[in-house]
């Protein structure tokens, strides 16, 4: 067979194993392996090195650069992702009555794990333990398929979990990483369907399209981050302004930062001056509607089919909306089912928003930057789907998992 297929066939064997794991078996395993990367962090820091240099010499943005980037911090963030999963409760086995028929069949549902499960991502060596971790507690394996960025990162990662693996005699197939970038490799991964239950690409909208217009497996996209702050005319604006500077500037390359603010009419004049001395301070590039450029002393005119970027950088997009139903409109039209804001002390606005804004995380009067599966209470995530299968959202423990029906009978037949 070929390599490709190898390592396809040996995960979906290696899935098998999970089945027969004991919950407080597999959360001592998960303990261990943050250990290992905390133990082994020096190690992970030098490969990165090689990872950096070579992203350098092929000149990748700040935001790819400031993914690919392993710090102690970031490094000790990986294993504390780890130990919150392995404190979470485990979904594998979980049942769920649906009632008894008339017949006297007992109808319930029990969780149970996807199988093998593909994750294909560009640089984001962190992705490499979230899925293991979360991919080995709910019972799957997992093929990791990184961009050549990473390659030496994620493969370093990947070892140090697969220690642990084969520690306790599990094979390393769980945790598998393809040992080669090359896009002829990703193609034949695409199509194993016999071994691979679904596919997760996790990257830019280029890699996305790709891997959906060529697996012939099930694909969970994760699209692009264009997120949105409405600030209401009933907003405190204080709050407002906490909230633009955190989605914007604490960390800009990143799927979760904001890349578009709607404001409403009433508050414009109030508000925008100060929004544009806080962005200024903040080295922000503007992006203005033709309603809102006199605000600011140097921005770029937007016209209304120019919005919907995803800048991934220190820029945004300004707009003034007449009122809650317009920025609806316009979250419809430039949004990318990511994650969305409404800054507003009116609790019917606020839930009218929440109702009506088609996003898979929709906030009230609290940072974009709180998308994310470890801020959600998930532990960490696989990653954030942005179509609306199984899935929506940030992807935990419970998104890697199916249920099947279990029917009870005692002799019963069909008549």
């Amino acid at each position: 067979m070929s390599l490709i297929k190898d390592l396809s066939s040996a995960a979906a064997e290696a899935a098998q194993s999970l089945a027969v794991l004991e919950t407080s078996t597999k959360n001592t395993i998960l303990l261990d392996m943050a250990k290992a990367l905390r133990a082994h962090s020096y190690e992970i820091q030098s490969a990165n090195v090689i990872d950096m240099a070579n992203a350098q010499m092929l000149q990748l943005t700040d935001a790819m650069l400031d993914r690919l980037k392993m710090t102690p911090e970031r490094i000790d963030a990986m294993a504390e992702g780890i130990e919150a999963i392995a404190a979470l409760p485990d979904p594998i086995g979980e049942l769920r009555d649906i009632g008894q028929r008339p017949n006297g069949l007992n109808i319930s549902k029990m969780r149970v794990p996807l199988g093998v499960v593909c994750m294909i991502y560009e640089a984001r060596p962190n992705v490499t333990a979230d899925a293991g971790a979360l991919c080995f507690k709910s019972g799957n394996a997992c093929i990791l398929r990184g961009g050549k960025e990473a390659l030496q990162t994620s493969t370093i990662i990947a070892n140090i979990l697969q220690t642990v693996l084969k520690h306790y005699g599990l094979s390393p197939a769980l945790i598998t990483v393809v040992p080669s970038p090359d896009r002829a490799l990703m193609m034949e991964l695409m199509q194993q369907r016999d071994y691979i239950d679904v596919i997760i690409p996790r990257g830019g909208e280029g890699l996305i399209n790709f891997v959906t217009d060529h697996s012939k497996i099930p694909v969970i996209q994760h699209f692009k981050g264009v997120c949105h702050l409405y600030v209401d005319k009933d907003a405190n604006l204080d709050t407002a302004m906490s909230l633009l500077i955190n989605g914007k500037t604490q960390r800009t390359g990143v799927c979760n930062a904001l890349e578009g603010l709607l404001v409403h009419q009433d508050v414009a004049a109030a508000f925008l001056p100060k929004v544009a001395t806080a962005l200024a301070k903040h080295q922000v590039k503007v992006n203005a509607c033709s309603q809102t450029a006199s605000y600011f002393d140097q921005c770029n005119v937007l016209e209304n089919e120019d919005f919907g970027q995803e800048y991934l950088d220190l820029e945004i997009a300004i707009r003034q909306v007449d009122d809650l139903t317009q920025a609806v409109t316009h979250i419809r039209r430039f949004g990318s089912h990511h994650t969305e804001v409404i800054c507003t002390t009116n609790d019917l606005t606020a839930a009218r928003f929440q109702r009506t804004v088609d996003a898979s995380v929709v906030m009230v009067n609290a940072s974009s930057r709180f998308s994310d599966g470890a801020e959600l209470g998930l532990g960490a995530e696989i990653g954030i789907a942005t179509t609306k299968l199984h899935a929506y959202g940030p992807m935990g423990l419970e998104s890697l998992t199916t249920e099947k029906f279990l029917v009870n009978g005692d002799g019963q037949i069909r008549a």
